[in-house]
Order: structure tokens, then C-alpha cells, then sequence
């Protein structure tokens, strides 16, 4: 509609879903994109030399999540599977879904065939007052993001 107002998502409201099963409540999610790397070439027409860049491979950048430590065995079961060497269990479609101040959904990224690379308990501190946090890596072979 023209003249619609879109005002930017709160980033403090998104949920984690793997295999269709809610990972839990996340504090912070990083690393939704993707790159290309850039081939460079040198080549020379008339009297000058010209760079000329050209794609190169496309690679997709790792999610890492990090929330309080619970009870929650999910993620520890997850990783589990990796490395017992069942990769066609753990590969997962993920979903990442922000949500607007009424819990609508205002956008979602797809990850095709995640799986956790790397899975980190907390660090203990007892002269902090601070939460417990775990951290998980999941790499991924592919991400879209939806319309909303």
C-alpha cells in the first residue's frame, strides 16, 4: 500500500525452531547472512591496467545462539548426534522467526540442513552476578528469508 508506514522490528523478540521443535528462549542470535568471495583479475587495454572482479564461491555464515543454562537437555541431545556420527539426524531445517511488539511474526529466515558445529557450557565466575550462558555454533548449506 502506498504511504505504509514499516517501522524497523525490535530485535529482543524471535524464537529458534529446529525440525519443527521450539531450541528454547535465546538471549542473542548472530551471523544470519551470507558472503561471496570476489576473484580479481589484472588485464590491460590500450595502455592501461584494469582490475576486473568476478564471483567466487558463496558461503553462509555460521548462527551462533547463546541463552541461560536450563535444565534443557535439547541442544546437548542435538550436538550428541554429531558426534556419534548420525549426520542425517541432525541435519535440520531452521527456522528463525522476530516478532513486532504484538508477537506477529514480521520475519523469518529459513536455514537448510543445519546442524551444531560446536556447542559451549558456561564459565563459572563467583565474583559476578551474572546468568550462566551456553552458546551453540549451527552451520547451515543454505538461507532465505521469507516474506512476512
Amino acid at each position: 500500500m502506498p504511504g505504509e508506514r514499516k517501522d524497523p522490528v525490535a530485535a529482543y523478540s524471535f524464537e529458534v525452531e529446529a525440525g519443527g521443535a521450539l531450541l528454547g528462549a535465546f538471549r542473542e542470535c548472530s551471523g544470519i547472512g551470507s558472503e561471496t568471495s570476489v576473484i580479481e583479475y589484472a588485464y590491460v587495454k590500450g595502455k592501461q591496467t584494469w582490475i576486473h572482479k568476478e564471483p567466487g564461491t558463496h558461503k553462509y555464515t555460521n548462527i551462533t545462539l547463546k541463552r541461560g543454562v536450563t535444565k534443557d537437555m535439547d541442544l546437548w541431545e542435538w550436538r550428541g548426534k554429531v558426534l556419534d556420527g548420525k549426520m542425517k539426524d541432525a541435519r535440520r531445517s531452521c527456522t528463525i522467526t522476530v516478532y513486532d511488539t504484538e508477537h506477529s511474526p514480521m520475519a523469518e529466515w529459513v536455514l537448510n540442513d543445519a546442524w551444531p558445529s560446536k556447542l559451549s557450557g558456561p564459565t563459572f565466575n563467583a565474583q559476578n552476578n551474572e546468568i550462566a550462558i551456553e552458546e551453540l555454533e549451527i552451520v547451515h548449506e543454505g538461507i532465505k528469508r521469507n516474506p512476512m
